[in-house]
Order: C-alpha cells, then sequence, then structure tokens
C-alpha cells in the first residue's frame, strides 16, 4: 500500500504544479514555459510530501 500511496501524492503534486502553471502562463502569456516549470514544481511537491510521509511513518 505504500507504494500506492507515493504514487498518488506524485499525481496530487503534479495536477497542483500544472495549475499553477497554466495560471501564470495565461497571465504572463507565455503557456510553454509555465507549464513545464509547473510540472517540474509539482514533482517536487510530490517527492518532498513523499518524504515527509515515510518519515513519519518511521516514528
Amino acid at each position: 500500500m505504500g507504494k500506492q500511496m507515493n504514487k498518488k501524492n506524485m499525481g496530487k503534486g503534479i495536477a497542483i504544479g500544472i495549475a499553477i502553471g497554466t495560471a501564470v502562463g495565461v497571465a504572463t502569456g507565455n503557456i510553454g514555459l509555465w507549464l513545464a516549470v509547473g510540472v517540474a514544481i509539482g514533482v517536487a511537491l510530490g517527492t518532498t510530501v513523499k518524504k515527509k510521509n515515510q518519515s513519519n511513518e518511521d516514528k
């Protein structure tokens, strides 16, 4: 079950990153750049949440 939760966290992070990237891209008129940046930020968020959850499970 742990691996399934990790995938869900990564997916949620990517979804949030895409939403933020799209919003900034529309505001600045450069969707291509900001969509890619949003995905990268989302992956970082998903990884951070995954690591945080793993450290809480260890306690």
